[in-house]
């Protein structure tokens, strides 16, 4: 078993204290470098590098790999490089979109991907990046560079819009509702002014009742779930061979994304299914899925790191 109580204090296996500013407990820690210890040589691209939690435990558990660990966040980068400047002669580090990784470096021996979907405790932490329900600011781009922010979508959007946005990416079952608060109450300039209208106006369950819409609007602003989609054609386009593929996901609509890739990338025949013999040739596997369910975080992971107890770890060897 690794040490994860190691990287929760921020103490590498030799007792050096990494970084008394690291507030960032990787998900799925132990499951993840379980996924990757046995592999002998090439690159692992960690396409969602955040404070490099997992990166530092893939590349200190095992001599045998480098990195190419990929991050659109400049404060992200910055962060981890000095993190992981022990081992710089292994790692590359690339700004950018996760979507772009895989065709820039796919001439490289790519032995495994990992990607940790969704927003980081990086970015859900600080009040200036406008994630979190106290923040003065209504941003919520996870690239600071793009001009789309929450502030024109909740302030600019048609009901229409809304209504969808609402629906399908946040999941609210009141998604009607909601829209017409936002629309009668707008504009607003902060997240906390948002949330604080949510709170007064909705019923409080177990979630805070801007939880939804907060993620519906997120999701939104970052394209998340296009750039899912896009980051597995480019898996895909690359023509990788005897690669692990890792993706966590954090709520259904991206675990969906995930669990249908893998499914499709598994079937040998791709026919319609109105087609009575197959036409294909029945050689389109590309490998095979090697979590029949997702891994989910134990009890104790959870007790410790309450953000990790949505999250879901997907795994396909490409042969």
């Amino acid at each position: 078993m690794y040490n994860f109580y190691a990287i929760i204090t921020n103490i590498n296996k030799k007792g050096k204290l990494l970084s008394n500013q690291a507030p960032h407990i990787p998900v799925l820690y132990n499951e993840v470098l379980e996924v990757f210890s046995n592999l002998n040589d090439g690159y692992i691209i960690d396409c969602t590098l955040g404070y490099a939690g997992h990166s530092f435990g893939i590349i200190s558990t095992n001599e045998n790999i480098s990195l190419i660990c990929n991050d659109q966040d400049d404060e992200a980068l910055k962060f981890s490089k000095e993190r992981l400047s022990e081992y710089s002669s292994r790692v590359i580090f690339n700004k950018g979109n996760f979507k772009d990784v895989i065709s820039k470096f796919k001439d490289l021996p790519i032995r495994g991907i990992l990607a940790d979907i969704g927003v980081s405790s990086l970015q859900l932490d600080k009040d200036d990046r406008g994630f979190g329900f106290k923040s003065e600011v209504l941003d919520m781009r996870m690239d600071q560079n793009q001009e789309l922010s929450a502030k024109e979508i909740v302030n600019e959007y048609s009901q229409k819009d809304l209504e969808y946005i609402l629906k399908e990416y946040g999941e609210v079952k009141e998604y009607k509702k909601v829209t017409n608060l936002i629309i009668k109450n707008r504009p607003f300039n902060s997240a906390l002014e948002l949330s604080t209208m949510l709170e007064k106006n909705m019923h409080k369950g177990k979630l805070h009742p801007a939880t939804l819409p907060f993620q519906g609007i997120r999701i939104a602003v970052n394209n998340e779930l296009g750039v899912l989609e896009e980051l597995f054609d480019s898996i895909k386009d690359a023509n990788l061979s005897d690669c692990l593929v890792a993706i966590i996901s954090f709520h259904s609509l991206e675990d969906r994304i995930v669990k249908n890739y893998f499914k499709s990338w598994a079937k040998k025949c791709i026919c319609p299914s109105h087609v009575m013999r197959c036409e294909c040739g029945n050689n389109n596997q590309i490998g095979k899925i090697l979590t029949k369910k997702p891994i989910i975080p134990t009890k104790q992971e959870i007790k410790i790191n309450s953000r990790s107890r949505s999250s879901k770890m997907r795994v396909f060897k490409i042969d």
